[in-house]
């Protein structure tokens, strides 16, 4: 469940001091006691996805369909390669970097500021309502795809729709790896154990307050339910035609369009990009305990936020603003 953030953290979130880093503060955005936050960096255009290269840089993808790298504290992102139809997911495995589009999967090899080749690993995926969304490397080294519906509620032909499948980094051997998620868009492994989670978006047909989103624990050939069986916001459990259903693990408010996840400190942090002309829902970044299920708003004042990751040297967690084309820095004070 989502609990907001007391008056006392908002008040506290204005008044941060800069920080060592040397970025400029975000007074817009809230966050509890103890944190800050930061303008990482500016001038994207709708960033859907990041991720870190192997060469400590920030790349993002944007809507638009370029891949960008971000400098810290930069205005004016330098773009690595265009053409991308709807890129959501992005990831890299040394030089290598995948990035998940509208019906396919590309692999680009990177050598120093340049893209040395490029090809489409997959193509012809369904996509239609929904489309491949987060991208992201296993610890078997696989590639782990999470795959959107292509209707709100409907019974799919296409096995690898609503899903999470998996394909070696040549992009042989697609496996469905677990089925039943209306639109599976965030991935994240768990740092020491290895287990994959994934956020889920619920359908759209049950009302502005039903049902909620949700954070799955990811088992190989689960069924998570759709469309039969949707979790209820209200009653905090599986409603429908749920036998051999495997339960999530989050309960997240309705509507709220949960995105990217992100391991960080002690929790599994989900963007929730909410609705597009409502601000009822989501709009923040959410806190998740991953072994109780509780979950607590972290981060307000946000456009849409939608990607996330993690700095692998200072250890701040960033977070991109699609609608202000602004990444967000949040770090301990």
């Amino acid at each position: 469940m989502s609990v907001p953030i007391a008056a006392a953290s908002a008040a506290a979130a204005l008044f941060l001091s800069p920080a060592a880093t040397g970025l400029k503060p975000a007074p817009a955005l809230e966050v509890p006691p103890g944190f800050r936050a930061e303008v990482f960096a500016t001038g994207l255009e709708k960033p859907t996805a990041l991720a870190f290269g192997p060469d400590g840089l920030l790349y993002a993808t944007q809507e638009g369909g370029e891949v960008v790298a971000v400098g810290r504290g930069s205005a004016r992102p330098r773009v690595l390669a265009r053409g991308f139809r709807t890129p959501l997911g992005l990831a890299w495995s040394g030089d290598t970097l995948f990035v998940s589009t509208q019906g396919s999967l590309h692999r680009l090899v990177v050598r120093g500021k340049r893209v040395v080749s490029r090809r489409a690993i997959l193509s012809r995926l369904p996509y239609g309502r929904h489309q491949q969304d987060t991208v992201a490397v296993g610890p078997d080294g696989r590639l782990y795809v999470g795959s959107g519906s292509t209707c709100d509620a409907c019974r799919q032909r296409d096995r690898r729709s609503a899903a999470i499948f998996s394909v070696r980094p040549d992009g042989t051997d697609l496996q469905v790896f677990a089925r039943g998620l209306r639109n599976p868009f965030g991935l994240a492994f768990q740092p020491g154990t290895g287990r994959l989670y994934a956020s889920d978006n619920g359908r759209d047909d049950l009302g502005e307050s039903e049902p909620a989103e949700t954070i799955v624990l990811v088992r190989h050939r689960a069924d998570y339910g759709w469309p039969g069986c949707w979790a209820s916001w209200r009653e905090r459990r599986l409603t429908g035609s749920c036998r051999g259903v495997t339960r999530p693990v989050a309960y997240l408010e309705p509507h709220s369009s949960a995105s990217s996840l992100a391991f960080w400190r002690t929790g599994l942090f989900v963007a929730e990009w909410g609705q597009y002309l409502s601000e009822r829902w989501g709009r923040k970044l959410v806190r998740v305990n991953v072994r109780t299920g509780r979950a607590t708003t972290f981060a307000t004042g946000f456009d849409h936020p939608l990607g996330l990751a993690v700095e692998p040297r200072d250890g701040g967690l960033l977070a991109g603003d699609w609608g202000r084309g602004v990444v967000y820095r949040f770090a301990k004070r």
